[in-house]
C-alpha cells in the first residue's frame, strides 16, 4: 500500500477527532471534521495548495458553527458559560462569607468563592453574612461596597 495526502488527511482528521475527548467544546471535532472533508477533496486529485485551501475553507465554516451553533444544544440548560468577570454581576447583592480553612472574607459568585476587597482599598474581616454590592474585579480578588442595609438589590 502507497501512502498519499488523502490517508495524511484521514489520519489527521482521526486524530483531531480523537483529541476531541479530551476538550469537549467541539472545536478539534470540527477541525477532524474538516481534515476528512479534505481528504475527499486529496482523494479526487486536487493538488496540494488546493487542498490547504479546503482545510481552511472548511475550518473557518465548521468551526463558528461547532462552537456557536452545535456546543449550545450540548449543554445544560441555564448555564452560562463565560459571565463571570466580564460586568454582568456589576451592582449586584451579595452577602460575605467565611472560608473555612482560612477564615479569609469574600463573595460567592456563580459557585466560586473570591476574596473581598472594600472600594476603598481595604480587605477588611467583615462578620459573614454583610450585605456588600459589587462593583468590578481586580484579579481574583472582588472589588465591593458596603450595601445600606435598608437598600436590598
Amino acid at each position: 500500500m502507497e501512502w498519499s495526502l488523502t490517508h495524511f488527511w484521514l489520519i489527521l482528521a482521526l486524530a483531531l477527532s480523537l483529541a476531541e475527548l479530551t476538550s469537549g467544546v467541539l472545536l478539534l471535532l470540527a477541525l477532524g471534521v474538516a481534515a476528512a472533508l479534505t481528504a475527499l477533496v486529496a482523494s479526487l486529485g486536487a493538488p496540494f495548495e488546493w487542498q490547504l485551501v479546503a482545510m481552511g475553507v472548511l475550518s473557518g465554516i465548521l468551526v463558528p458553527v461547532a462552537i456557536l451553533w452545535i456546543r449550545p444544544r450540548f449543554s445544560p440548560k441555564g448555564v452560562a458559560y463565560g459571565t463571570t468577570g466580564t460586568g454582568v454581576e456589576h451592582g449586584k447583592l451579595y452577602h460575605s462569607q467565611l472560608r473555612d480553612f482560612d477564615g479569609a472574607t469574600g463573595i460567592e459568585v456563580n459557585g466560586d468563592f473570591y476574596r473581598l476587597k472594600l472600594a476603598g482599598g481595604s480587605s477588611p474581616a467583615l462578620p459573614e453574612g454583610t450585605p456588600v454590592i459589587f462593583e468590578t474585579f481586580d484579579g481574583t480578588t472582588a472589588i465591593v461596597h458596603l450595601a445600606h442595609p435598608n437598600k436590598e438589590q
